[in-house]
């Protein structure tokens, strides 16, 4: 399928790796140009370096931290006006809500809810007065089915959605949609990581608990980033104009509810 968005210009956030790096890879597949924004110099360029001699897309970086008010600067000076904003965000720390500090609560706040929504402040009103636009938020499955250990994004990812499903509506009759996708258990340094938080363990001991809760869903194995990537493509292309405002689980199965 021909996903009518060659030639467009996509801004991806905490692209240099993981689910990022998968939906700047599946754009520029298509034929999108990219502007990516990570905080690593080193890896983003890595990365950049890498799409650049597979994809003949335009490819530009803007290294800094999209929950810094300099850092959305910095990407939106690089990319102005994009057709395309992919929000993406490393998640707060893992561990017991009691014991988290007003600056954490603050930071997960700053990172997973307000860096999204002042990105997309920035770019929509533009995207609509040229007539199309495509704004997809990564979050999380634990907006629908929220874990205790991951209350800090929690929080900070419902916030964010509440505030998507408000807006959405008033952008779509001009061809500007946006949606969230909300993965679990992809194949990422990020899930490795928390995983080896909550289980307390590492080497040969954290690899048999990443199988452990491999196996543990109806899929019986983790998300490809690939595949995440493919999706994210799809909502930012040119057939899914008449879907705005939702919340897509990529779960393998295991959310249990009906909606």
């Amino acid at each position: 399928m021909d996903l009518g968005i060659e030639g467009r210009t996509a801004l991806v956030c905490a692209a240099s790796k993981g689910l990022g790096k998968a939906c700047a890879e599946a754009l520029a597949a298509e034929g999108v140009n990219l502007v990516l924004t990570a905080r690593t110099a080193e890896t983003l360029e890595a990365t950049a370096a890498e799409l650049r001699s597979r994809y003949p897309v335009g490819i530009i970086t803007a290294v800094g931290d999209i929950a810094t008010e300099a850092g959305r600067a910095t990407a939106l000076a690089a990319c102005p006006a994009p057709d395309i904003l992919v929000n993406n965000a490393g998640g707060p720390p893992v561990g017991d809500w009691r014991t988290f500090s007003v600056e954490q609560w603050h930071a997960a706040v700053d990172g997973n809810m307000l860096a999204a929504i002042m990105l997309i402040r920035a770019v929509v009103d533009g995207m609509a007065e040229r007539g199309f636009g495509r704004i997809v938020n990564i979050t999380s499955a634990m907006v629908k089915q929220p874990n205790p250990a991951l209350s800090l994004s929690v929080a900070a990812r419902i916030g964010l959605t509440g505030f998507v499903k408000g807006i959405a509506p008033s952008y779509v009759g001009s061809n500007v949609t946006i949606n969230s996708l909300l993965p679990e258990q992809f194949e990422t340094d990020r899930l490795r990581s928390n995983i080896a938080r909550m289980t307390s363990t590492s080497g040969s001991a954290l690899d048999e608990a990443m199988a452990k809760a491999a196996k543990s869903g109806p899929a019986g194995r983790m998300g490809r980033v690939e595949e995440f990537g493919a999706v994210c493509a799809f909502y930012c292309s040119a057939h899914a104009g008449f879907i705005t405002g939702q919340n897509v689980m990529l779960d393998g199965g295991r959310y249990p509810a009906v909606f």
